[in-house]
């Protein structure tokens, strides 16, 4: 899902891409385990690398993940970037309710069938074909199991208050997302005037896969931005 960036930036950071709980290489979870213990393993993560402080990116539900963390350790993160997500600390009932039967019928049709739910899917997450293609190609590998562990997502929801941020935030989205994800991010950015909101064209919920030549140049201009490199 990464791989352009990887490609983009390996020269100029040190790059770790994480799997969510039951996704790629981590599909072996110990019982008990959800994906509410991400920050924590992502904590553990750094301090073996001995990584002091992080830029963070997430992506649709990676941008959940990096929330909770920044929530959790805002001391370790030296910015914060989220596309296709939504304010975990602020996320009114309504929407919450809609996306909830939105990803238990996503869930349904994976139970039923994955190719009937990588099919759906992709044109859910992304809007051209090349992409759209890799997306569908990720989604035929996803183990049923692994819908077990999203169960817990309402847990990162609405469980602390935003603080003044002491690292800067971006938000974005792309012009053919569905109109919830569009409306939420631009009303994450109204409620948070200090942070970044980018607008991508020809691009669906997936940004960094349907214009990824915009989305690097984005995070390098980001990341320029905090005198860092």
């Amino acid at each position: 899902m990464f791989d352009t960036q990887i490609e983009y930036f390996k020269n100029q950071y040190n790059i770790i891409a994480i799997d969510l709980l039951g996704h790629g290489q981590s599909t072996q979870v110990k019982k008990g385990e959800s994906i509410t213990s991400m920050s924590q393993w992502i904590l553990e993560i750094l301090e073996e690398e001995n990584i002091s402080k992080a830029h963070f990116l997430g992506v649709s539900l990676g941008s959940i993940i990096a929330q909770d963390f920044a929530n959790r350790n805002p001391d370790l993160v030296q910015s914060l970037a989220c596309f296709g997500g939504y304010d975990i600390n602020n996320f009114d009932a309504k929407a919450q309710k809609e996306n909830s039967m939105n990803q238990m019928l996503m869930m349904a049709k994976a139970i039923f069938s994955i190719k009937w739910f990588a099919e759906s899917n992709k044109k859910i997450s992304a809007y051209t074909p090349k992409a759209q293609q890799a997306f569908y190609e990720m989604n035929l590998e996803f183990p049923k199991k692994s819908l077990q562990y999203l169960s817990s997502l309402n847990n990162m929801i609405n469980q602390h208050q935003t603080k003044s941020r002491s690292y800067p935030l971006i938000i974005g989205y792309g012009e053919h997302d569905i109109p919830m994800s569009k409306q939420l991010s631009q009303s994450w950015h109204e409620a948070e005037p200090l942070s970044q909101l980018v607008f991508f064209e020809e691009a669906g919920h997936c940004v960094n896969m349907d214009s990824p030549d915009k989305f690097n140049k984005v995070m390098e201009t980001f990341w320029h931005q905090q005198h860092v490199i």
